[in-house]
C-alpha cells in the first residue's frame, strides 16, 4: 500500500501562483507513474498532468499548458504541482494519484492510489 498526502492548496487571486505537494508514503516502483487530477462542483474529475519518477516524459492537459509544472524530489518521494497564472476556472479540489504504467495515464481508473485532495480556490 502507498499512502499519498496532499497539501499546499489555498485561496489564491488570478494571477496568482500555489505550488501543491504530494506525498508517498513510500517509493513507488520506478515504472510508477505520478498524476494530478482535479474535481470542481458538479463536474467530471479532469485529468491536469503526470510525470514519472525519472522525469520524463511529463504531459500536461492542454488548458494548464504552460502554467503549470510538475516536478518530483526523489529522496522525499514527493511530486509538486506548480500552479502559475491562476484562473477562476482553475478553482477545484486537486489530487494526486500514482500508477503501474503510463498507458492510459489520463484515465483516473488506470490509478491504483489517490490522496485526499486540498481545495484549491481561485478569486476573480
Amino acid at each position: 500500500q502507498v499512502q499519498l498526502v496532499e497539501s499546499g492548496g489555498g485561496l489564491v487571486q488570478a494571477g496568482g501562483s500555489l505550488r501543491l505537494s504530494c506525498a508517498a508514503s513510500r517509493r513507488t516502483g520506478s515504472n510508477y507513474v505520478m498524476g494530478w487530477f482535479r474535481q470542481a462542483p458538479g463536474k467530471e474529475r479532469e485529468f491536469v498532468g503526470v510525470t514519472t519518477w525519472s522525469g520524463s516524459p511529463t504531459y500536461y492537459e492542454d488548458s494548464v499548458k504552460g502554467r503549470f509544472t510538475i516536478s518530483r524530489d526523489n529522496a522525499k518521494n514527493t511530486v509538486y504541482l506548480q500552479m502559475n497564472s491562476l484562473k477562476p476556472e482553475d478553482t477545484a479540489v486537486y489530487h494526486c494519484a500514482a500508477a503501474s504504467k503510463l498507458r492510459g495515464y489520463m484515465n483516473g481508473y488506470n490509478y491504483d492510489y489517490w490522496g485526499q485532495g486540498t481545495q484549491v480556490t481561485v478569486s476573480s
